[in-house]
């Protein structure tokens, strides 16, 4: 099934190679409204995704990073057979696989603040904490913001989180809801399905084992503040990627889009262009 898609068309004549924005683990398209403008804005059609399992897209018990490079494969090969690829996080692990196993349609690979490796860390917290909210109790995010506050105490990643909790009416009718999208009475419910992310979590903190390197351009963007991408991390990048190149955005945490949209907008568009 095909992901749901943002695009954004281009400012002016459409000169350049479109771009597809991979997000992370409990993100959304919506969250890169902000860079696909600047990017459009160069002459550049920009489509942002929604990942399986989150937002608008498909639900499927799996959430490899497999089935994700191939979610995003079909992407490419339908924006006309040639576009740039950039990955955030659990996005930029699936942007990585479709690199190394199916690059037939990607120009330039941007990866941001992740590396090909296994994490020992886990997000399952979140998931529960999320779970544990009583939706039949929420009418509007600031009482799930309330909800939540125990389980994830850093209002940041809070506010992150809520912006896949959607309130307000359903267009479907209860009966017909798939039986994982629990929905309170006032419209009340998470645009995530948590029992396959919790179930893939393993999966989703490992990277898996991909014979072969991709030889093509490649950007691996750090958050200063950030552990998960490493100058220990290059080694093994370039082991996979060995035309990497590797660029900071300093004081950047995990989200370095979010935390400093300007400078990340801006390496972006450099390496692009």
């Amino acid at each position: 099934m095909p992901l749901h898609r943002l695009a954004t068309a281009p400012e002016g004549p459409d000169t350049l190679p479109p771009l597809v924005i991979a997000h992370g683990l409990f993100g959304s398209a919506r969250n890169w409204g902000g860079l696909a403008k600047r990017c459009a804005a160069a002459g550049r059609r920009v489509v942002a995704v929604d990942m399986r399992n989150h937002g608008d897209s498909f639900r499927d018990p799996a959430n490899r990073y497999a089935d994700m490079a191939a979610d995003l494969a079909e992407v490419l090969r339908e924006e006309g057979g040639e576009a740039d690829l950039l990955g955030h996080s659990m996005g930029g692990k699936a942007a990585m696989a479709l690199a190394l196993s199916d690059a037939g349609a990607l120009r330039r690979l941007i990866v941001a603040d992740i590396a090909p490796v296994a994490y020992a860390h886990t997000h399952q917290p979140y998931i529960d904490a999320m779970r544990a909210v009583d939706l039949s109790a929420v009418s509007r995010r600031s009482e799930a913001d309330r909800a939540l506050a125990d389980g994830v105490p850093d209002r940041a990643l809070r506010a992150f989180l809520l912006q896949s909790l959607a309130v307000g009416p359903v267009r479907a009718p209860r009966a017909v809801l798939p039986h994982f999208l629990a929905v309170g009475p006032e419209g009340a419910r998470w645009k995530l399905n948590l029992d396959a992310l919790s179930a893939n979590m393993a999966d989703i903190l490992d990277w898996p084992p991909i014979a072969g390197a991709w030889s093509g351009p490649a950007l691996f963007l750090a958050g200063g503040a950030s552990d998960y991408l490493t100058d220990a991390h290059h080694l093994g990048v370039r082991r996979l990627f060995p035309s990497a190149h590797f660029a900071t955005v300093p004081g950047a945490g995990q989200w370095l889009h979010a935390e400093a949209p300007g400078p990340f907008a801006e390496a972006v568009g450099a390496f692009l262009g």
